[in-house]
């Protein structure tokens, strides 16, 4: 393969800029453009910073840079590998660019070196995919698992998976060819059971794409509940300033303010709404001086509908201790939230615990939710909140406790459940007692789909499209 170079470092100036190389002739292109400035310099010594000047195609100096031979297969790419630290002034790191180019090498493409990275077997597609993620991540906890998915962890999951389907390929080609023989295979009761298993890990795996959604492109967290239930308050003390309008007027918020927040590394957008009054008193504002307090509810309800999670403020002054007690729910604007929600997660906050602490927590009407009692205007609890919040958003609902770096992108997750789909339609065909012949073509593309993860079956444009979104640098 033709030897790459390009610059590994971001546009604009710095400190120092890297110029990379990849191939077979890179130590010989660094021999020629590198003039040493110790004496006993002989050769370029393997994973050693040398010193020098690098020089232009006329032999004149460019700058003073240390540079480094990494010799292949133990390198990124799996190949011989050379970096020029040089100056960081864009003028400096191109010419340094333009002189191993004008010597013989090409200019590398959108995620080439990770490309060849992946081809030498130095990494599966997931683990390449995973350092675009890492180098973009958004949020600590974006970093954390992209970092994990690096070192393969989603990968070997997926492999495992595959072959245990290549072991129940190994039974149905026994099964289909030696049909009159004595040879040991499955029955389709444990055949049946074998696939379910299977099928079982592979939702595992696509419910943590819920995970990896949210800390790519964090969670939206709305703030419902009646007027003057204390949302505004709640709102500013997440964000630890004040940040909307807190009075004692009801209905004092008209339309819905969003506030950007990190929950200990977890990026969340918080969407504070106009307070919910009861449907009758809807309809008596909205034709009076009140209908912008009107429209103001009907967005909120929208809102709703578009919340990763939403936090149902209850007034705990007004509800009392009887609030709590009481079998069903006393609040009927709470009533509407947990209506509207549907299968949206809620967590119940008791607000204003400085004026009514319950004797009975969580309230009876709770059935199983997340609950918290805070006080917005002292802080009291608060950060216990923002925990709960960050463990309903990072559930997966699947009772499976979150696992560093098996969440899978939207691409993965796409080849995860065309997999599924095959492994569901193979159980039912073992059910109704279909012939193994039939069942091994649901394998085979089972199998192949979850290949599509790691990349053992995914075809060019596939590839293209994902090293693409590469920077040229890596």
């Amino acid at each position: 393969m033709p030897t790459i170079a390009a610059i590994a470092t971001p546009p604009g100036a710095g400190g120092i800029g890297i110029v990379r190389l990849s191939g077979p002739r890179s130590k010989a292109l660094l021999a020629r453009i590198f003039l040493p400035l110790s004496p006993r310099f002989e050769n370029f010594r393997p994973w050693f910073m040398h010193r020098g000047r690098v020089l232009d195609q006329h032999g004149e100096a460019l700058d003073d840079v240390l540079a480094v031979f990494m010799p292949g297969p133990r390198t990124f790419t799996g190949e011989d590998m050379v970096e020029i630290h040089c100056h960081g002034g864009p003028l400096i790191v191109q010419a340094v660019l333009e002189s191993v180019l004008r010597l013989g090498a090409r200019q590398a493409e959108r995620g080439e070196f990770s490309r060849r990275a992946f081809v030498n077997g130095r990494m599966d597609l997931s683990q390449a995919e995973a350092v675009a993620e890492l180098i973009a991540a958004p949020s600590r906890e974006a970093l954390r698992y992209s970092l994990n998915r690096l070192d393969g962890l989603l990968g070997r999951r997926v492999l495992a998976l595959r072959e245990e389907l290549e072991a129940l390929r190994v039974q149905v080609c026994l099964a289909v060819d030696f049909p009159e023989e004595e040879v040991e295979c499955l029955a389709p009761a444990d055949f049946g059971r074998a696939v379910g298993e299977v099928a079982h890990s592979v939702r595992l795996l696509l419910a943590g794409q819920k995970r990896a959604k949210v800390m790519q492109q964090g969670a939206v967290v709305v703030l419902a509940g009646a007027v003057n239930a204390g949302k505004s308050s709640l709102l500013n003390a997440l964000l630890g300033r004040n940040r909307a309008l807190v009075t004692d007027i009801p209905g004092t918020t008209r339309d819905f303010l969003e506030e950007a927040c990190d929950l200990d590394g977890l990026p969340v957008r918080l969407t504070d709404t106009a307070g919910l009054r009861r449907p009758d008193a809807d309809a008596a504002a909205s034709g009076g001086a009140d209908a912008v307090e009107a429209l103001g509810m009907a967005l909120s309800r929208e809102k709703l509908g578009q919340a990763d999670c939403i936090l149902l403020v209850l007034d705990g002054a007004r509800l009392g201790e009887a609030g709590a007690a009481a079998e069903t729910c006393p609040d009927a604007a709470a009533r509407q939230v947990l209506e509207l929600a549907g299968d949206t997660p809620v967590l119940l906050v008791w607000n204003k615990s400085d004026l009514c602490a319950p004797a009975v927590f969580p309230p009876r009407w709770s059935d199983g939710r997340f609950c918290c009692m805070v006080s917005a205007r002292s802080g009291d609890n608060v950060d216990a909140l923002a925990q709960s919040l960050r463990q309903i958003l990072l559930a997966d609902g699947l009772d499976n406790p979150p696992s560093d770096g098996l969440a899978p992108n939207a691409r993965q997750a796409l080849a995860l459940e065309e997999a599924l789909a095959e492994l569901e339609e193979l159980e039912a065909d073992v059910r109704a007692g279909r012939s193994y012949d039939c069942c091994a073509v649901r394998l085979d593309t089972a199998a192949a789909r979850l290949g599509e993860v790691t990349g053992l079956s995914s075809p060019a444009e596939v590839l293209d499209r994902v090293f693409a979104q590469f920077c040229i640098g890596k």
